[in-house]
């Protein structure tokens, strides 16, 4: 871990309508760590790494990755929002991996992993075609590169939705709630994936509702609720003696 800060939230708000989602949330996340999200539905979680890759625009407040603000430029002390091309090209550094996978269903599996690397990166095909095979061996799955996500189980899904992430080479990992949408049998394979990444000092923020994933992997747990940070700190002071009256009742409920 280096100690630099790759990810840098500050003074987020988020309102839908009348609803506020994210209520000046400020979060910093170190180059090489791994940050575990947890909190209960509507806290916030979603939206703020939905936030972090500009997928929803900010109220007020502002996201910078490694050194460079997502979404907006600043000049003269206000912030102007980057047009729509010079976005999608920050987001090339922003690997993203949704609860319900988002493989496109038309592609194989490889088809899949290549086609960021191909289409927004400009890789020539032979390259991004070798280094995605080399993501679906380390996911375990370099057998089904030519299979369609329909012939997959969900668990398999969710490791080439990993891989197709990794493929940009992103400076940081967001994954939202990743193994949420599977069957219980298929978490594992799912969660010894992501601690392989964080072995090798991948970048990562995990929303999750796997605690003991959090205990093992993280450097940091952040418990948001009502669009707030209740708290943060390393897993044993978050987890095992929670400052905070709302993080003590929230893990009553999951442990």
């Amino acid at each position: 871990m280096t100690g630099t800060t790759m990810v840098d939230v500050r003074g987020l708000h988020k309102s839908f309508g009348k609803l506020e989602v994210l209520r000046g949330v400020d979060l910093q996340v170190a180059a090489g760590s791994v940050t575990v999200v947890l909190g209960p539905s509507g806290s916030g979680k979603s939206t703020l790494l939905r936030a972090i890759n500009h997928l929803e625009k900010l109220d007020r407040g502002y996201v910078s990755i490694d050194g460079e603000l997502i979404g907006y430029r600043r000049s003269g002390g206000k912030l102007y929002e980057l047009k729509e091309r010079e976005v999608l090209r920050q987001r090339t550094h922003i690997g993203f991996v949704f609860q319900n996978f988002n493989l496109f269903p038309h592609l194989t599996v490889l088809e899949n992993v290549t086609e960021a690397p191909i289409s927004a990166l400009r890789r020539p095909k032979a390259q991004a075609r070798a280094q995605a095979l080399d993501l679906l061996a380390r996911v375990g799955l370099a057998d089904k590169a030519e299979v369609y996500p329909r012939q997959l189980s969900g668990g398999q899904q969710q490791r080439v939705a990993i891989a197709r992430a990794l493929a940009l080479e992103p400076k940081v990992l967001l994954f939202d709630e990743p193994t949420s949408a599977l069957d219980p049998e298929l978490v594992g394979e799912v969660l010894d994936v992501i601690k392989d990444l964080a072995r090798s000092g991948t970048t990562m923020i995990v929303v999750t509702h796997e605690i003991g994933f959090a205990r093992e992997v993280a450097d940091t747990v952040v418990f948001m609720d009502d669009g707030v940070v209740v708290e943060q700190g390393p897993p044993n002071a978050v987890l095992d003696a929670p400052r905070h009256e709302r993080t003590r009742a929230f893990l009553s409920k999951v442990l």
